[in-house]
């Protein structure tokens, strides 16, 4: 059995002159990041492996939520191949992920994540939102065989709100 923490990126600030990979989170986006996190931990999930765009504003999402979830840094990778919004190379990096990890977070951005999450999980979701995080638990002993799975959990900033 595994499971995928997808975590789509916080809501992002267009007001700096900067390239789209360099644009950081704007106040809301880490309020939002802040507040969904804070909601996760209760689940008391445990996490055996953290992947994240190097994206700015994926990497500051991820690191609100290594720093409320208390993950250790060296289980946290930055990829830039999660740079990515067609969703292909999501699917790949899941994929090569070493079989010894159960639980597997992952942090990115949309299309990719509502396309993986619609092809992976039980129920549609019309859009991941900004700082919206998705649960899939996975019949799998190997990542390599992934396949569709159950949507186990949704949090979303406004059911927070």
């Amino acid at each position: 059995m595994k499971k995928i923490i997808l975590v789509r990126h916080g809501k992002s600030s267009w007001e700096h002159d900067v390239i789209d990979h360099e644009r950081p989170l704007k106040p809301r986006g880490i309020e939002d990041a802040h507040r969904v996190a804070q909601a996760f931990q209760k689940e008391n999930m445990g996490i055996d492996l953290v992947l994240s765009s190097d994206a700015k504003r994926a990497a500051e999402t991820c690191s609100i939520f290594v720093k409320i979830l208390k993950i250790n840094h060296s289980n946290v990778i930055f990829q830039h191949n999660l740079y990515d919004f067609s969703g292909e190379l999501l699917t790949q990096a899941i994929k090569s992920c070493s079989d010894s990890v159960n639980s597997l977070m992952v942090f990115g951005h949309n299309h990719a994540f509502t396309a993986f999450v619609n092809t992976f999980g039980s129920e549609f979701i019309d859009n991941v939102p900004t700082s919206g995080l998705v649960v899939l638990e996975l019949d799998i002993n190997y990542w390599k065989d992934l396949k569709p799975g159950l949507t186990k959990l949704t949090i979303f900033p406004a059911d927070l709100k």
